[in-house]
Parts: C-alpha cells; sequence; structure tokens
C-alpha cells in the first residue's frame, strides 16, 4: 500500500476508534464494537488502540449480562473473503461471547493467515491464559498455539504450548519429536541473538513497531478538544434526554483535563443517573472523578518533591490522598453492587478493600476474579498477600506456590514478586531455608530488587550465629 494510503487508512482507524472511546459509556455496545470493528479494518494490527480495548469493552458487557450472538449472525459471520474479513468477523463473534474460546481460535489462523504478526501475539497470548486457566485444559488448543508461535518466530512460548499438549497427549510421539525440534529452533534462536549484527536488527525492528504504533496514537490540540465541546453541546440541546448525547458531552467536557470542565461532566452525568436511574451515568462520572483526583495528587505531589519542606504541599498531599481512597473505596462497592458479574470491578474494589486492611471482605472477590483470565494471577498473588498479612501463614504458601505454577514466563516481573512474597510467607513461617534459596535466586537476576539482598545477608548471618 504507498505511504499516502497508508497514512489515510491510519487516520480513518482512529477516528473510529476516537469515536468507539467517547461512546463506550453509551450503554449502546453493540455499536461501539461495531466501530472498533470498522477502526480494525483500516488498522488491522492496532492492539493497544483497537483489540484491546475491544476486548475489555466485550467482558464489561457480558458481565452486564450482554446478549450472545444470534444463530444468524453466527452464519454470517463463521466466513470471509479473506484473512482481514476472517479475523474481523471471528472478533465480532468473540466480543459478543468472549468466554466462547473457539471464535478467539479463529481470530488467531486468521490474523496469522494476514500477516498481521501483533494482532496474532496478542490474541495467542489470550488464549493461552484462558486454556491454562480452563478446568479441562484443551489440548488441541495448545498444539494451534505450537504452531501459531512456531510461525512467529516466537519458539520460547511455541516451546512451552508444545511441552504442555505433550502432558495431555503422552503417547503421542509425533508431539514428542515437535518438541524436541523447537527445542532446537529455540536454542538456534537464542543463538543468533549473541551475534552483534542480529542484535541490531533486532533493535531496529523494534523501532520500527514502535514507529508504526505511533501512527495511531491520538494526539488531540486544545482546539480540538474545545471544537468537540462545542460539537457536543450543540448535540445535547437538540435532545438533552438522549443517552448519547450526554455521554458525548461528558466525554468532550473530561477531555478538556480542567477542574471547571470535568466538574460540569461530573454534575450532567449525575443528573443523568438521578433522572434515568441507570447506574452506568453515575459510574462514569466516578470515573471522571477518580482521574481528577489522580491529576491533582500528580501535581501535589510533584510540588512536595520540589520542595520538602512546604509543610502546606504535604498536608494538601496527604488529604488529596485520603479522599481517593474513600472516593474508589465507595466507587468500587457501588459497581459491584450494581453489576454483580463485573469481574474486573470485583478486582478493583478487592484491592481497595486491601488497602484499608479489609481483607476478609477482599479475599471472596479476589477468587471471582480469578475466573478474568487477564487477573488470574494477579488476583491469587493478592490472595496470596491477603492471608499472609492474616497471619494464615501455610496458606499463603500454598496459594503463592500455585501462582508461581498457572505463571507461564519465568523471569519477569509478575515472576519475581510471586517469589519475593512466597520467600517473605517462609520467612514469616520460620522456613528460612526455602526463603533464603528464593531470596538468593532472585538477587542473582535482579540484585536490586526490594530488599532481597538485603534478606539474604540477614538469614545468611543468622544461620551462621545459630
Amino acid at each position: 500500500m504507498p505511504e499516502e494510503d497508508n497514512a489515510q487508512a491510519a487516520d480513518k482507524a482512529r477516528a473510529f476508534f476516537e469515536k468507539a472511546r467517547e461512546i463506550t459509556e453509551t450503554g449502546n455496545l453493540d455499536y461501539v464494537i461495531d466501530l472498533y470493528l470498522e477502526g480494525l479494518r483500516y488498522a488491522p494490527d492496532a492492539v493497544e488502540q483497537g483489540h484491546l480495548p475491544l476486548c475489555e469493552l466485550a467482558l464489561q458487557r457480558h458481565g452486564k449480562g450482554g446478549k450472545k450472538p444470534s444463530v444468524m449472525e453466527k452464519m454470517k459471520r463463521l466466513r470471509g473473503k479473506t484473512p482481514l474479513e476472517q479475523m474481523l468477523n471471528a472478533e465480532y463473534l468473540f466480543a459478543k461471547d468472549p468466554q466462547h474460546l473457539p471464535y478467539a481460535e479463529a481470530m488467531l489462523r486468521a490474523a496469522a493467515a494476514g500477516g498481521y504478526k501483533r494482532t496474532a501475539s496478542w490474541i495467542a497470548n489470550l488464549i493461552f491464559q484462558t486454556n491454562n486457566a480452563a478446568q479441562k485444559p484443551s489440548a488441541q488448543t495448545y498444539i494451534l498455539l505450537k504452531d501459531s508461535y512456531a510461525a512467529l518466530g516466537e519458539f520460547d512460548k511455541a516451546v512451552v504450548a508444545c511441552q504442555r499438549a505433550c502432558k495431555l497427549r503422552p503417547n503421542d510421539a509425533d508431539l514428542a519429536d515437535e518438541f524436541k525440534n523447537l527445542s532446537a529452533e529455540l536454542t538456534m534462536a537464542k543463538g543468533r541473538y549473541d551475534k552483534e549484527g542480529d542484535f541490531r536488527n533486532s533493535i531496529k525492528d523494534r523501532e520500527t513497531q514502535e514507529s508504526l504504533q505511533g501512527q495511531y496514537r491520538v494526539v488531540q490540540t486544545e482546539d480540538y478538544r474545545q471544537a468537540a465541546v462545542e460539537r457536543a453541546r450543540k448535540d445535547f440541546a437538540r435532545d438533552p434526554s438522549l443517552s448519547r448525547n450526554i455521554y458525548d458531552l461528558a466525554q468532550a467536557l473530561s477531555a478538556l483535563r480542567t477542574d471547571e470542565a470535568e466538574n460540569e461532566a461530573i454534575q450532567l452525568l449525575e443528573n443523568a443517573y438521578k433522572t434515568k436511574q441507570d447506574f452506568s451515568f453515575k459510574q462514569r462520572a466516578g470515573q471522571i472523578k477518580i482521574k481528577q483526583l489522580q491529576r491533582k495528587i500528580r501535581k501535589t505531589k510533584a510540588a512536595v518533591e520540589a520542595n520538602p519542606d512546604d509543610a502546606q504541599a504535604k498536608s494538601a498531599l496527604a488529604e488529596l490522598s485520603a479522599q481517593l481512597n474513600h472516593f474508589e473505596l465507595e466507587h468500587f462497592r457501588l459497581s459491584v453492587q450494581n453489576y454483580p458479574t463485573d469481574l474486573p470491578a470485583k478486582y478493583e474494589y478487592a484491592v481497595r478493600l486491601m488497602q484499608n486492611k479489609q481483607y476478609n471482605e477482599a479475599i471472596p472477590l479476589l477468587q471471582d476474579a480469578q475466573k478474568d483470565p487477564r487477573r488470574k494471577i494477579s488476583a491469587m498473588n493478592k490472595i496470596g498477600l491477603c492471608f499472609f498479612l492474616k497471619g494464615w501463614l501455610t496458606d499463603a504458601i500454598d496459594v503463592f506456590n500455585e501462582a508461581i505454577e498457572s505463571h507461564e514466563i519465568k523471569d519477569d516481573d509478575v515472576a519475581k514478586e510471586l517469589r519475593y512474597n512466597l520467600a517473605r510467607a517462609y520467612e514469616e513461617h520460620g522456613q528460612k531455608e526455602k526463603a533464603l534459596e528464593l531470596y538468593r535466586k532472585i538477587a542473582q537476576v535482579d540484585f536490586a530488587y526490594k530488599d532481597a539482598s538485603q534478606r539474604v545477608d540477614k538469614l545468611r548471618e543468622s544461620g551462621k550465629e545459630t
């Protein structure tokens, strides 16, 4: 596609994504799904701008009892003339029924066939997490992932997927051979990065990806935002009872990021909630209020850092932090109360309960939140922390071990945090040798991680004394 066509496609995609974001909370979620898909038609690999927010929307819609695709929709969407059409049709069905994994698998196949590598990698990771969390993981799904990751050149993940398939099919000789071949491919791939030229090429490829990603970022000028407010005001004046007009005006006002405009948006939404008794208005008002408080905290924190002796700024920071804590706790409590199947809301409410040391109330919410594959490991980690802080050390150890076993990537920040928390639980429980071993492993890969190295010294010294 010529460069000019690429730029035009990016602009069109950006316009659809903007509109989708603006009216996400209108309640007309099916229309928002269509908008995201239209944007992705022009930018099929726009993961952060299109696929991710659409996936989040699908989970919100499901949590609010959104209808699954009809028989006619399935018949219409389970085909397509091109890989792009097939991918978008599958993504439409997945957005309507995010718990039906075959739709995601169809999306993966189409993305791979169309050469949409970023999208294929993203949806493959989501399928991997979901299959791992299933009570009965599918060997066929792991085989699809094995082939997809290998085609993408992600041999480390292909090896893990193949290994899991082998466990489910221990007598499959072909799979065992494939595991050996993929392991060899992984070794060779790692070896290539030891060569200076390949390393430089990998950096160049990454920079190219970041440059492409930047084409989809929305940079709105002050004039643009003011014009958006004026357009929204005109639409609202024509029909102030229409939900879409209320949300559009509130969104445009909040985009100005001034206290005056945000307060007007909050009042507009609160009035709509009182009139229509639709909690989505109050929920959106709460989201704007939270962002407003977070912005004020960042500004006040910067003032404190610039002048640590400013007692007035410190007092203001403490007051704002307390306001945010209180407001978020109530906001997410009401969200869970009104949308009892909304797993992201349960997770966020549980986090705030933990911050307020209400561990008994947080644990059952986190246990429910584990059903969301994106939050499974994080929820398990926080359950373990709740048990740890309650003094239930044996239970904390069990949960941390299970989370470590379930987490696929063994050397990322999540893995380090899980091992650190497990080490803390072992240490508190008196199992100092196990704690020392974990702290040592952490320090070997990240010496500056929290106080792991200091704890190694402390435990070694205490061992000498005994």
